[in-house]
């Protein structure tokens, strides 16, 4: 991984867990599109866990599917992208908020098992590089220990 980083005053006061009302003041979703509930587990640079909560309430589920529903998988990777997101504004501090960041690639998507209503959807994202405003990570979705889904995937920071 390289990094062109300098430090800031959040290097100084790390924070390793957010939640829901501090993810929202580090990226721009809002139910009924915030796909985490919390970030833990926070080491800038490298790594972070994101948490969603899977309730039957979600709108989704109107129509995937009624009779038995199950999460999306593009939302479970969206869920990773945002615990990404997190991670890369909490790494590089505050000047980064309020920027968007922008899928550019989606490769090697897997889809083990479906997430249902009750589960507990943890999402592991690593940084596998980063270069000027393009990330590069792998994610992996889990509930209750087992692999539901992974991806690896890149992102560019942008202004809003």
């Amino acid at each position: 991984m390289s990094t062109n980083l300098k430090a800031t005053d959040t290097d100084l006061a790390p924070r390793t867990s957010l939640d829901v009302l501090e993810v929202m003041e580090l990226i721009p979703h809002r139910p009924p599109f915030l796909m985490i509930d919390r970030v833990e587990d926070i080491i800038r640079h490298e790594r972070a866990f994101g948490v969603k909560n899977v309730s039957i309430n979600e709108d989704f589920f109107a129509g995937h599917f009624p009779a038995r529903p199950v999460l999306p998988g593009v939302l479970i990777v969206e869920a990773m992208a945002q615990t990404a997101g997190v991670l890369v504004v909490e790494t590089l501090g505050e000047s980064e908020r309020g920027k968007l960041v922008y899928f550019m690639t989606i490769d090697n998507a897997r889809f083990r098992k479906p997430v249902v209503p009750g589960d507990q959807l943890r999402l592991e994202v690593t940084v596998k590089r980063h270069r000027g405003p393009v990330w590069k990570f792998e994610g992996k979705a889990t509930v209750d220990g087992q692999t539901v889904a992974e991806a690896t995937y890149s992102a560019m920071i942008m202004d809003d």
